[in-house]
């Protein structure tokens, strides 16, 4: 391995050691992705997930006489044209033509209602380009690194709510969520109804819904919901249920079944009626023999539905479907099939109303259900069981739903999102297709000829440019990256808005344990609506959180892990991961403290049923950063957490001195390092690139035997941070699969290193760290340990105007030797140039408009080829408040359309070099498949003929056995169709095909599209010629007006950077680097600053690095102890002496190492003035902000307080000539060129605007102006 870091080893001080390894912390993206894509997986193997699910949820497509069909087969990709650096440096997609290998059928009529296939025609079809996911789960669009953030949504399903009416009383409802389709729901009234609503429209009686659901007998819809007794008439006695009673008891009860008079049929009582006396007295005396009545003691617990039954007068389904119709269609004709297909596809038709896997789940779940899973539309059955699980609510069985119960919240990742998008564009094609089937002429149909992918493209592109969920990804360091793709949002399309989330569901709830982290989310208006996912936390196949525990064994803790979500997890009882264990992993004390739901009860061990595997699940990664996070308050924690994010990487990394042991996790993990792909030995490693022989050959036998690695050098991050990856590994080093071979930014020696440990006193000093100001030592700026690169990009085309094209040049009329002199022949700026405020990056020069010249100057023109004056000067220069070095510069021009010999011949000695090099690395790939299978395959039968679809031509004979020419020499497409006898062998032989035909296939796709580069230049905008991009970097020191902060949430601003020898020193001399305030420690409650300060010290001196991962870190006995070590004072405070006086301060001073970093909040960013800038166009008031150059705001309240001071003069001053006085202002800006004293002030603008909008509200306004000691009316024409 590389030569370790002297510090690379951490002292891990936790009690407790973590058995259980950390997951791949972006696995939510890239397993997310690569299930929807299922890339590598052959196409007759992939599972019904993904593109695969959507495509065949979407065809066959029949046309309208069901003569036609399209038919889907399997979809295939074409490698990205360029690699991940290409698009970026281009502003490209990284993507890849996605096509689908399509089947049309036409079938002709035999007569009968028979028909037969006449003609199958099977095509490829180029569906758009599909963005892929880079190794490191993100997304290259237009050339920007961007994030598509999972989103928390509810759960499709069932849920049952409570809610408090004005009046007091309670009311229950019961909602059916589907996934896509008409939400449901089921509600009581304050009179005892029970209505149903469907998507939130009008009400209806829930007996209605379920009569166009079939159940039309009033008998059997109240036979789910209630049990008869049954009364019987015999020689003038009463008996109920066999036993005798009196026939006063059954007044007023309610009939169950319709009471007739078997001999006449005249019907005395109909179901779903209260029995009357008189009643009862006919059916006595007639031939009755017996009836049904409802139980008395269920119609007590509820009698909504009989209630709601005896008022519903529809008699049968039709009519039922019908009235269902009117209400979410109201003002539409109702025809019986218009109502009939129409309730049919409104709840049955899988493409209108589906549950998806997760809302079937949900539903048996709660329901007690046994429905299969595939059955993913609303049933019956399901609408009866919502109903009787409500009914017994009511009655007081049965369990409510909290909605902000992670069991009803799931989350939706990238692949999810894209699919719903996918399927969005397949629907849309699908019309259009359907539309050409029935204009187009039957004989020249093809699949080409009826899709038409712009649908698709359009949607994919939309989502990824526009979606609320796909972010321009947070690049300040490797933290913010890895946060940024384990962020979950529940805003977005079908989440919730800002306005319309109320506290609980931002606020924690007791399942977040494990899964969200209760600390990482913003502090503005979206907090607790932007969550982090904790560290263990992974999400399932129905999408819902789960999170690890040891399953505890009759008080035993086995070495058995289990995933749970937060609604299994709501039946055991789980221990935490500090309990004291012996070490036979038995729980030491009699009484474990554990938690079940949201309670902590203290359990025997007996009762434990899991417990947690580490201290640090309960948090995300960024809060897991922060050492002594226990002995922070959650507020502070929670800046903490959000400001280490925003840490600039600075010109040295340097790993913290306390750690939490997590620093390496979360470099390997964040996509900012190079990590070996496959192990072996490095051959060659310098600053650019690393060379690794492989000795594990991995999955994949078609790659090369050497992997080279190009390292990103000094590039631009979206926050315009620099990018420079370092090699950390030399030649000779044998590194393992996933191992570090190069650091990146913020990383050190493969550990995350977002600041630098300084050397810290918590001092009050002369005023200067008055409220959370922070003084620097002059040495942190002279020796660059808070020195960052940024790294700017300024752009220039070259267009084609009418009145000519713009040229890149150097040729720049009336422009000095001097202010060219960073320009190469070509009028581009060179390399390493130091460039300052308006220095030219990129002459240009654009043609003026024509102008009709005198016959002499058009002589002198000829003459002396003076064009300087048809152009005018438009090149590119540096923007004030800019300077720095030229790092890099990218030119993408179109290629010149010459005929030159010479250049034709250089062309196509450049492309068959590139051909050769290509072709010899596809050879290679061949002989290697060939030896691969060639043993296992050559002599097997064939069992099916294989024809080559291009020409129809026969292929591979049924009945012959394999030859070995058939290995070397038929096309890969061919033989994936090939069938032999052995399954297994078959199946191996598929996986082969499948990787080589993909690797081959990589190799021509980079071929082609360095083919296309050298033939046809840069792929441009229309209208484009040359495109020049200029990097420059800018070395930023500290300075006063920066912002720093700790871990703990201890931010301040620089407010003095001190001369060294007026530092306070220790004792031996040392000066302090840096003084933060102490009042700033006790109010906050963010007590482990101190700890780290103390514990960094006796690292430093003892030259060793800690670990103290949080809720398991070190105690202060520890810390005393290594301070003893160390030999230093025990309290961690020592006597300094001032610098300047030298005298020794009055009392002793808490002293020891912080780790420090600096925010991307920098003043250099931030400071701005204006002299002249726009104004508003309505107000006419200066605009606001750096952006547009804008002015300082003198608002409401600062007008206050000058007038508390009665300061007219300013005052007016301030509202008039300063701000929207147009002719004032005017008048003033002569005074003061004139060098004239008086200046006059006007009506501001801002009060005709105030006179328009009262005048635009029919009031009529008339402004009196005092002129010489005279009032006047002043009419709405004069001034306006």
């Amino acid at each position: 391995m590389a030569v370790a870091h002297p510090y690379q080893k951490r002292k891990g001080l936790g009690k407790i050691q973590d058995r259980y390894e950390l997951p791949d912390l972006i696995e939510i993206q890239t397993k997310s992705y690569d299930d929807f894509l299922q890339w590598e997986v052959p196409p007759d193997e992939r599972a019904g997930q993904g593109l695969q699910e959507v495509f065949q949820e979407v065809f066959p497509i029949s046309s309208p006489n069901g003569l036609t069909k399209l038919e889907f087969v399997n979809y295939s990709f074409t490698p990205p044209k360029y690699s991940i650096q290409e698009c970026q440096e281009r502003g490209m997609t990284y993507a890849a033509s996605l096509k689908a290998l399509l089947r049309l059928v036409r079938y002709e009529e035999l007569g009968g209602g028979e028909v037969r296939e006449k003609m199958i025609v099977e095509q490829e079809v180029f569906l758009g380009e599909m963005p892929i996911m880079t190794p490191v789960g993100t997304f290259i669009i237009n050339g920007a690194e961007r994030v598509i953030v999972s989103q928390l949504h509810k759960s499709p399903g069932v849920s049952f709510e409570r809610r408090q009416h004005p009046n007091g009383k309670t009311i229950l409802s019961a909602r059916v969520i589907p996934y896509r389709g008409a939400w449901l729901e089921f509600e009581y009234d304050l009179n005892d109804y029970l209505w149903v609503m469907i998507d939130r429209r009008s009400k209806l009686p829930v007996t209605t819904f379920l009569k166009a659901f079939g159940y039309v007998e009033p008998e059997e819809i109240l036979s789910l919901f209630y049990t008869f007794d049954k009364v019987t008439f015999s020689r003038g006695k009463v008996k109920v249920n066999g036993k005798p009673a009196e026939p006063e008891e059954l007044v007023g009860r309610w009939v169950a079944a319709d009471v007739f008079d078997p001999e006449t049929g005249e019907v005395f009582a109909d179901a779903a009626r209260e029995l009357k006396k008189d009643v009862l007295d006919r059916i006595s005396a007639s031939h009755v023999q017996e009836m049904l009545l409802l139980n008395p003691a269920e119609v007590q617990r509820d009698v909504a539905i009989v209630h709601t039954l005896s008022q519903d007068n529809i008699m049968t389904q039709d009519a039922a479907q019908q009235a269902v119709y009117a209400k979410v269609r109201p003002g539409d004709p109702a025809t019986p099939s218009t109502y009939r297909t129409f309730f049919q596809k409104l709840f049955s038709d899988p493409s209108r109303y589906d549950f998806a896997t997760v809302g079937r789940y949900k539903i048996n779940r709660k329901l007690g259900m046994k429905i299969d899973q595939d059955v993913r539309t609303l049933t019956r059955e399901d609408i009866v069981a919502t109903l009787q699980y409500l009914v017994r609510l009511r009655g007081g069985e049965g369990v409510l739903d909290d909605i902000d119960h992670l069991g009803n919240r799931r989350v939706r990742a990238v692949g999810e999102l894209l699919s719903n998008q996918f399927r969005t564009g397949l629907v849309r094609m699908e019309r259009t297709v359907r539309e050409r089937m029935n204009f187009q002429d039957e004989e020249q149909l093809t699949p080409q000829n009826l899709v038409n992918p712009k649908p698709v493209n359009a949607v994919i592109k939309d989502f990824f440019g526009r979606s609320q969920l796909s972010h321009f990804m947070d690049q300040i360091n490797p933290l913010a990256e890895l946060t940024h793709k384990r962020r979950l949002s529940a805003l977005g399309p079908g989440g919730l808005s800002r306005e319309r989330a109320g506290f609980e569901v931002r606020d924690v709830h007791p399942t977040h344990y494990g899964r969200i982290c209760p600390i990482e989310t913003p502090e503005g208006p979206n907090i607790g609506l932007m969550a982090s996912l904790s560290t263990y936390a992974r999400i399932n196949e129905y999408g819902f959180l789960e999170t690890p525990y040891y399953k505890v064994e009759n008080g035993r803790v086995s070495n058995k892990v289990e995933m749970l979500s937060a609604y299994d997890e709501d039946n055991y009882t789980v221990a935490q991961a500090n309990a004291p264990l012996d070490e036979k992993r038995k729980f030491i004390r009699n009484l474990v403290f554990c938690r079940h739901q949201d309670d902590f009860p203290r359990v025997t061990p007996q009762a434990v049923d899991y417990m947690d595997v580490s201290t640090k699940q309960l948090v995300s990664v960024a809060a897991a950063l922060i050492p002594f996070l226990e002995h922070d308050d959650a507020n502070r924690a929670l800046m903490g957490s959000n400001m280490q994010r925003q840490a600039v990487p600075l010109l040295r990394a340097e790993a913290p001195l306390v750690g939490t042991g997590l620093e390496h996790v979360t470099a390997r993990n964040s996509g900012t390092v190079v990590r070996a792909e496959r192990g072996g030995e490095v051959v060659y490693a310098d600053s650019e690139r690393i060379r690794i022989r492989v000795s594990e050959r991995g999955d994949n036998p078609f790659r090369p035997d050497e992997d080279e690695y190009t390292l990103r050098k000094y590039m631009r991050s979206n926050q315009n941070t620099c990018i420079n990856q370092r090699p950390i590994v030399v030649k000779g080093d044998n590194v393992a699969k996933g191992d570090i071979i190069a650091d990146g930014p913020a990383v050190d020696h493969g550990e995350l290193a977002l600041g630098r440990n300084v050397l810290v006193a918590f001092l009050p000093w002369e005023g200067y760290n008055f409220e959370d100001a922070i003084v620097l030592s002059e040495d942190l700026v002279k020796e660059d340990v808070f020195t960052s690169i940024h790294i700017n990009v300024f752009e220039m085309e070259a267009r084609d105007t009418k009145l000519g094209p713009g040229e890149i040049t150097r040729d720049i009329p009336n422009v000095s030797e001097d202010a060219l002199r960073n320009l190469d022949e070509d009028g581009i700026v060179l390399i390493g140039s130091k460039v300052g405020p308006g220095d030219i990056l990129v002459g240009k020069v654009t043609p003026k408009g024509e102008t009709e010249l005198a016959p002499e100057e058009k002589l002198l023109r000829a003459i002396f080829g003076d064009k300087a004056e048809d152009v005018r000067d438009a090149s590119l220069t540096l923007p004030t408040g800019s300077s720095g070095v030229v790092v890099d510069v990218k030119i993408s021009s179109r290629k010149d359309k010459g005929s030159d010999a010479q250049a034709k011949k250089s062309l196509t000695a450049e492309v068959n070099r590139i051909k050769r090099g290509y072709d010899d690395r596809i050879a290679e790939i061949r002989a290697t498949f060939e030896e691969l299978v060639h043993t296992e395959m050559v002599g097997l039968k064939i069992l099916e003929d294989v024809y080559d679809h291009r020409n129809d031509t026969l292929v591979l004979e049924k009945g012959k056995r394999v030859r070995p020419t058939h290995l070397k020499s038929v096309d890969y497409s061919i033989l994936a169709r090939l069938r032999v006898e052995d399954k297994a062998i078959q199946q191996r032989f598929s996986r082969m095909v499948n990787m080589a035909a993909m690797e081959e296939a990589k190799q021509i796709a980079y071929r082609d599209a360095q083919i296309e580069r050298i033939r046809k230049g840069d792929d441009l905008a229309p209208g484009v010629i040359k495109v020049v991009k200029v990097f420059v970097a800018t070395k930023r020191r500290m300075s006063v007006g920066d912002k720093m902060a700790g871990r703990h949430g201890n931010k301040g601003i620089v407010a003095r950077i001190v001369p060294r020898e007026d530092m306070p020193f220790l004792p031996d001399g040392t000066p302090m680097q840096i003084l933060l305030n102490p009042l700033g420690v006790p109010s906050r409650m963010n007590a482990g600053q101190l700890l780290e300060t103390h514990l960094g010290w006796a690292a430093r001196a003892l030259g060793m690095r800690m670990a103290t991962p949080v809720f398991n870190g070190a105690t202060e006995e520890t810390i005393r102890e290594y301070m003893r070590k160390a030999g230093l004072p025990e309290t961690g405070k020592v006597g300094l002496r001032d610098g300047r006086t030298g005298e020794r301060l009055h009392q002793d001073t808490c002293v020891g190492q912080i780790y420090m970093m600096k925010l991307n909040h920098l003043v250099d960013d931030k400071i701005h003035a204006r002299a002249i800038g726009p104004y508003s166009l309505v107000t006419q008031q200066p605009l606001g902000g750096k952006a547009q150059s804008g002015g300082q705001r003198f608002g409401e309240m600062e007008v206050w307080a000058l007038q508390a001071y009665g300061a007219a003069y300013t005052l007016q001053e301030l509202l008039t000539i300063k701000s929207d006085d147009i002719q004032g202002r005017t008048k003033a800006y002569e005074a003061i060129v004139k060098g004239e004293r008086e200046i006059d002030p006007g009506t501001p603008e801002s009060f005709n605007v105030l006179v328009r909008e009262m005048q635009s509200l029919c009031l009529d306004v008339i402004k009196l102006v005092k002129k010489e000691g005279m009032t006047e009316t002043e009419e709405e024409t004069s001034e306006d």
